[in-house]
């Protein structure tokens, strides 16, 4: 997996000079390769349609070489267009493939301590689609083979290059190879792999082969012969990662691999891959790869576009994943001036269903826009005509489908993500409208809340004059929800468990024996007891339930000290979403809120944020001295902040962010951040340091109606309040 930063890139520039000034070198003659059946008498190469430079660099890279008869390899190539991810036909549930596999398949090709003691190894994982294209790509290559004239083909992902001496260590490889097999016939043999973490075992070890039982990753370079292939199909279905899966079949394909690669894969190739095991190798300390650097907003983007408004919000929805930001207008929204949409185009760069019809379509706006969608039941709104129609993309089919990602991507300038077309939210939740309050910060307010550096993503509006105080201070009446949880945490709860690992970013290791259980209620303890580049031992709380919208309370008693976090909070990952209470440990009179918003269906990897978009709020106490009770209420409209029942501070859509709109997990915990930015620096040397939680409530709700309804109730109340 390539997660791409500034120094990866200037490798990646000095990488690609070297292959194009060794291009022009010759590269040897290899023997293995020819015609004959006792050689390797084809390549071939796996390469998507819409990536025709990699296989141009990988032709540039074969032809240094050539076979036995003095011919160019390049002579002995085949094309295999790779199955593509984008294509959600292409990827649909098969035969061949079980997208769900166990994470102890992860354990057999690559044991780690840290990864078992964290998850059960029979803990269910889901493939990206990334992963079954792969998978579904190798199943292909080995179709050609099993029904080709070839006897040994070596089958190249199209990332690769060849190493120094890789001549002389294929052709000693392969003769090798040719002497082995006790009368069984070669299989397959491996030219291209990485060693599981250092754990590969391996058999028979001989002066260029040896036989894996176990521990090799990647398919990027492979000779595998025709029985091979046939046995292969016939083992299918593949289940999991290919690469990982093909572990599980050593032992009866008995494969070869090369003691040194002679074939690896290129730095400067680039990836769009997901990975399903990350976020298990992350949590589990195992990664710590922070969250991906925001993506570029695209800007001089200007689209509208019109939907037949129905019960969800797919078009809105998509156009957020392409990285744009999205107004949606309700139906009864009133009229909007030609010199306001132009304001609103220097924040958002689509605007959906705007309140005038495409009929209609104001001449100062059709001078802004660079593109109208209409969804296909709105085609009949403008006319053959139209003096825009070279503007106009009208979506294909009868409804949403990943025939519809072509178009917007046309008009966005990018490509077609891998995710499916999303479904999109319920309307009457009202994702990307406008909440923003017109009113500014009051100096003399109670509550106010000091913006701090956030996130710059598409998703998040700046907040140049911070945010208004709540306009009223009521206490969230419970009967508007469901009771869903109650736990006291005086005592081990099977509903809201201690944790084992960490996370991106964090100093120290979840353990249950840093969790005591009392009249108090959970006490979590963080001690200088961690091991390599996590120093410290602390513990965490994590529902077994997930939650969507609701209220959200537990009592806390903060821990005070340099580089120490204590949180109270919802979260979940593809797509990731929060939304959190903090208290830091060197000014626990202050707490921070915050929200992270990625859009996308369930499953969704989008999962950037590092700062999220934080503000800070004076207590007017220390929260390390006592108990005090803190509450989120999750609204499908905004989300509101309460501390001993008092309403601290509100936000609505695009306020500055969307409203998170999918199921999270409740979380509490102590931990130490591995950045100084937040909280200051932990010494290994501080002291034994206690937060505590008791009293945890959740009053949660499940159908969409009822969120209609609650919110409708909520601010109900609210009017009445500032009326009277």
């Amino acid at each position: 997996m390539r997660l791409e930063r500034p120094a990866r890139a200037l490798r990646a520039m000095a990488f690609r000079l070297f292959r194009r000034v060794t291009a022009a070198l010759p590269g040897g003659k290899i023997d293995a390769f020819g015609t004959d059946a006792s050689r390797i008498g084809a390549i071939l190469i796996i390469n998507l349609d819409r990536q025709p430079h990699r296989m141009t660099r990988t032709l540039r890279e074969l032809a240094r070489f050539r076979d036995h008869t003095g011919r160019r390899l390049t002579s002995l190539v085949k094309r295999l267009p790779a199955v593509d991810a984008r294509d959600g036909r292409a990827v649909a549930a098969t035969a061949d493939v079980d997208p769900l596999y166990a994470l102890d398949d992860q354990l057999y090709v690559q044991p780690d301590a840290r990864l078992e003691a964290c998850f059960e190894r029979n803990e269910a994982v889901t493939m990206t689609r990334q992963e079954i294209a792969v998978a579904r790509s190798h199943i292909e290559a080995w179709k050609v083979v099993a029904t080709g004239t070839e006897e040994h083909v070596l089958i190249l992902e199209d990332d690769v290059w060849f190493r120094r001496g890789a001549a002389a260590s294929i052709e000693s490889a392969w003769c090798e190879a040719s002497t082995r097999g006790n009368g069984e016939g070669l299989t397959m043999v491996y030219l291209s792999y990485e060693d599981a973490g250092g754990t590969c075992e391996r058999a028979d070890v001989g002066g260029t082969l040896f036989r894996p039982v176990r521990g090799l990753w990647f398919l990027s370079g492979y000779v595998l012969s025709r029985s091979g292939a046939e046995s292969l199909l016939r083992a299918m279905p593949v289940v999991g990662p290919v690469d990982m899966w093909i572990n599980r079949q050593f032992y009866w394909l008995r494969p070869l691999a090369i003691i040194t690669p002679a074939i690896l894969q290129r730095l400067d190739a680039g990836s769009d891959n997901s990975y399903s095991v990350l976020p298990y190798l992350a949590r589990a300390g195992i990664v710590d790869a922070d969250c991906l650097a925001s993506p570029t907003r695209s800007f001089g983007i200007r689209i509208v576009a019109w939907t037949g408004r129905g019960a969800y919000e797919p078009l809105a929805m998509a156009l957020s994943m392409l990285g744009l930001r999205v107004l949606v207008f309700d139906a009864t929204a009133p009229g909007v001036a030609e010199a306001e949409v132009a304001t609103l185009f220097s924040t958002f760069d689509v605007l959906v269903d705007p309140p005038f019809p495409p009929h209609a379509l104001p001449d100062e706006i059709a001078g802004l826009v660079t593109g109208l969608v209409l969804e296909p039941t709105q085609a009949h709104r403008i006319d053959a005509s139209d003096r825009l129609k070279q503007l106009w993309s009208i979506l294909p089919g009868d409804g949403p489908s990943d025939d519809w990602w072509a178009p917007l991507c046309l008009l966005a300038g990018m490509n077609a993500p891998a995710q499916e077309f999303p479904s999109g939210a319920p309307t009457n939740w009202r994702l990307f409208r406008d909440g923003r309050r017109d009113c500014r910060p009051c100096a003399e307010a109670a509550w106010i809340a000091r913006p701090m550096a956030m996130d710059d993503t598409p998703w998040a509006v700046g907040t140049v004059d911070g945010w208004a105080p709540p306009i009223c201070d009521p206490v969230s009446q419970e009967e508007d929800g469901v009771a869903e949880m109650r736990c006291p945490l005086t005592e081990p709860s099977t509903e809201m468990p201690a944790m084992r690992g960490t996370f991106p970013g964090n100093l120290a290791n979840f353990a249950p024996d840093a969790i005591n259980h009392g009249r108090n209620g959970a006490t979590i303890t963080l001690s200088a007891l961690g091991m390599g580049d996590r120093p410290f031992r602390s513990g965490a709380l994590s529902s077994v339930r997930r939650f969507l919208h609701g209220r959200f309370e537990i009592e806390m008693r903060a821990a005070q000290g340099e580089g120490l976090v204590t949180g109270f909070f919802l979260h979940r990952s593809a797509p990731r979403q929060e939304i959190d209470i903090e208290i830091i440990g060197n000014d626990p009179c202050k707490m921070l809120l915050n929200v992270y918003f990625n859009p996308g269906n369930e499953g969704t990897e989008l999962d950037y944020g590092y700062r999220g978009s934080p503000c800070a709020i004076d207590l007017g106490f220390d929260a390390s001295l006592g108990f005090h009770r803190y509450a989120i209420e999750w609204f499908p409209d905004r989300i509101r902040w309460f501390v001993d029942d008092i309403l601290v501070h509100e936000r609505g859509s695009w306020d500055p962010t969307p409203i998170p709109h999918l199921p999270m997990t409740i979380h509490a915990n102590l931990w130490s951040p591995r950045s100084v930015e937040l909280a200051g620096a932990a010494s290994t040397q501080l002291p034994l340091t206690t937060a505590s939680f008791r009293n945890l409530k959740v009053d949660a709700m499940t159908r969409a109606s009822e969120f209609g309804r609650s919110v409708e109730t909520l601010a109900e109340r609210t009017f009445a309040s500032v009326r009277r």
